[in-house]
């Protein structure tokens, strides 16, 4: 399996830290509004990575977080009169269903950084014991000039940057021993939340936060580190400064990075009106085109955003959900049982479309081609199915396109949707089972609800549910 790592500039192929595992970290949004679908295209994206290294058979540790204290959360808290925790919490929730709207796991952890600021706290006192970080009027800089390796990420000089002028600069003030230095904590202002330090009632630098919590759930060394090409710089060099000097060790083996996406051919942002949330685009389209779509093209590669693409993911799409559907029709009315020798044969030629799919997704997850592998599959399937094909036949087509289509976080299975009235009519039938000691029927009930995506939960205050 090969992956482009912004670090090398080059596809290199993957070669895991500790055999059969992957550590993956994954920068995650700041929770001050509805995210917007620019956040959706590396959840999206990553979120497949980690699916297909479940598929090859590894265990993922996959840990994305949310930024929960900014000065964009501190506004918007101010605007609404209410806390700076109350704004956060509202929206990792908002955050949450948008993710499970679009078929995005939930990570292994989504750590939160106000719930980890002593670790930070910790880092930062690392690095001043080091002396890569220095304190000023309670404020604390790293020395950007005394780590080695800085711009080995962004592939950019110290020297360019210097003559770069403020506007590459990380931060600015007069105090402190070299424009390049970064911000690792800031004192307090009023009105804003604060945690005790050494150095002053204050907060943390965006940048320390993801070094301490990508150190604290999966080591001081991880595979995979990942984001938006927008946080190449600073952001990502600045992690690796802060975790290389505090750590002693390589941060991260390989570094990925999506491509922006635009709108209509324009860069999306609210002052020329083209500003998109995914709850605002899940009122037009399904959520699945949605994913479609961010996968139909290569994730380095720019993707431009637009009503006529979105219908033809849309039709894409249908193309194959039509075919499985076709396929679970006929399954359902399947006279015979086994597969005959020539379907034994035909079912397999398709492994010459499975071994399409994992070349381009072995390819730096060229989910591109992995879509097109799928259409030649669902082509293959509707030429070779009929009224006289056997039931085994047919459910190895129907199993093998929703493994391959699940693997890119497509839903083709369409599960019954259940009304809430059906689910609770069927919860109390299965409470009245219990009662009668029929347990069977309330085992069968519980298995049919999980079937359908709906987990029971058995309480002190009575059943509860939740969709899976």
């Amino acid at each position: 399996m090969k992956l482009y790592n912004t670090l090398t500039k080059s596809k290199e192929e993957f070669v895991p830290l500790e055999e059969g595992k992957v550590r993956m970290y994954v920068c995650g949004p700041t929770v001050y509004n509805y995210i917007h679908i620019g956040n959706a295209r590396p959840m999206i994206v990553f979120d497949t990575v980690r699916r297909y290294f479940e598929y090859k058979g590894f265990e993922v540790n996959y840990v994305s977080n949310f930024t929960d204290v900014d000065d964009k959360i501190i506004n918007k808290s101010i605007e609404e009169g209410v806390s700076a925790e109350e704004i956060s919490e509202r929206y990792i929730e908002e955050c949450k269903k948008d993710m499970a709207a679009m078929n995005v796991k939930p990570a292994t952890v989504h750590p939160q950084a106000t719930q980890e600021i002593c670790g930070m706290v910790d880092m930062i006192q690392t690095l001043v014991d080091k002396g890569f970080a220095y304190e000023k009027n309670g404020t604390v800089y790293y020395r950007t000039r005394k780590f080695e390796g800085y711009g080995k990420l962004s592939h950019k000089n110290l020297d360019d940057l210097q003559s770069g002028g403020r506007s590459l600069l990380v931060s600015g003030e007069d105090e402190k021993e070299d424009p390049l230095d970064f911000v690792l904590w800031k004192p307090k202002k009023e009105g804003e939340p604060a945690w005790e330090s050494p150095w002053s009632e204050g907060r943390p630098g965006w940048h320390i936060e993801c070094s301490e919590m990508s150190k604290k759930y999966l080591g001081e060394q991880i595979d995979i580190h990942a984001g938006g090409e927008d946080l190449v710089f600073p952001h990502h060099e600045n992690e690796i400064a802060q975790s290389e000097a505090a750590n002693g060790r390589e941060f991260a083996r390989y570094w990925l990075h999506n491509a922006f996406l635009n709108i209509d051919n324009r860069k999306m942002s609210k002052s020329l009106g083209n500003f998109f949330t995914v709850r605002e685009i899940s009122e037009k389209y399904d959520l699945q085109v949605l994913r479609f779509f961010m996968l139909s093209a290569h994730y380095r590669s720019p993707l431009n955003f637009s009503a006529d693409l979105m219908a033809a993911s849309k039709s894409g799409l249908e193309r194959i959900l039509t075919a499985v559907d076709n396929v679970k029709f006929l399954m359902e009315n399947a006279g015979t049982g086994q597969m005959t020798e020539a379907e034994t044969q035909a079912f397999a030629k398709t492994k010459e479309y499975v071994d399409a799919y994992e070349r381009a997704m072995d390819d730096d997850f060229n989910t591109a081609d992995a879509i097109a592998a799928i259409f030649e599959l669902v082509r293959y399937t509707n030429t070779t199915v009929n009224g006289e094909s056997s039931r085994e036949y047919l459910k190895s087509l129907f199993d093998l396109i929703v493994k391959l289509a699940d693997v890119l976080g497509i839903i083709v299975d369409k599960k019954e949707e259940l009304l809430a009235e059906d689910i609770e009519a069927l919860i109390e039938e299965r409470q009245a089972a219990r009662k009668a000691k029929n347990f069977a029927r309330a085992d069968e009930i519980r298995d049919e609800l999980l079937e359908k995506g709906i987990v029971l939960e058995d309480t002190r205050e009575g059943v509860k549910w939740k969709k899976a």
